[in-house]
């Protein structure tokens, strides 16, 4: 064994024990942690068995099998990355069905405020006990509630 394939192992190993330890430590969500356990067994198994390296580089048609390795590597963020633009999609889809539910919730909110003849959140000095229009008193309705 070379001392690059040692040190390409050692680095493979560091990597897939900072993922695990960060899916222990809860920084990183299981489901999110898949392909990058996946990956990190990838390239801890062609960090040993350099032949399968030389295999895939011969299919590939790659004649120096490092150069592979860079193609697994390419391979591997770019499905990181599409994993994320995924999983960024649908939050952003969420984020904005929150927002409309909350703009309507708080529609709804002023509505019923002023059918039951309160004055509108934010207008009037009844709630301010001293009257100057600044920091809210007890019985007024803030314009930014935070929820």
């Amino acid at each position: 064994m070379s001392h690059i394939q040692i040190l390409a192992f050692l680095g493979s190993l560091f990597f897939l024990g900072f993922i695990v330890e960060s899916i222990r430590r809860k920084r990183l969500r299981k489901e999110y942690s898949l392909l990058w356990l996946f990956f990190g067994i990838v390239f801890i198994t062609f960090s040993l068995w350099r032949e399968g390296l030389e295999i895939i580089a011969g299919w590939a048609g790659i004649f120096y099998a490092p150069a592979a390795f860079f193609l697994l590597l390419f391979i591997a963020v770019f499905a990181l990355l599409f994993h994320f633009s995924v999983i960024l999609s649908r939050l952003t889809e969420s984020v904005t069905s929150l927002v409309q539910e909350i703009g309507l919730l708080k529609a709804e909110a002023e509505e019923k405020i002023t059918e039951s003849g309160e004055s509108s959140p934010g207008g009037g000095n009844e709630g301010n006990p001293g009257g100057d229009g600044g920091d809210e008193g007890e019985g007024s309705v803030s314009k930014n509630p935070r929820f």
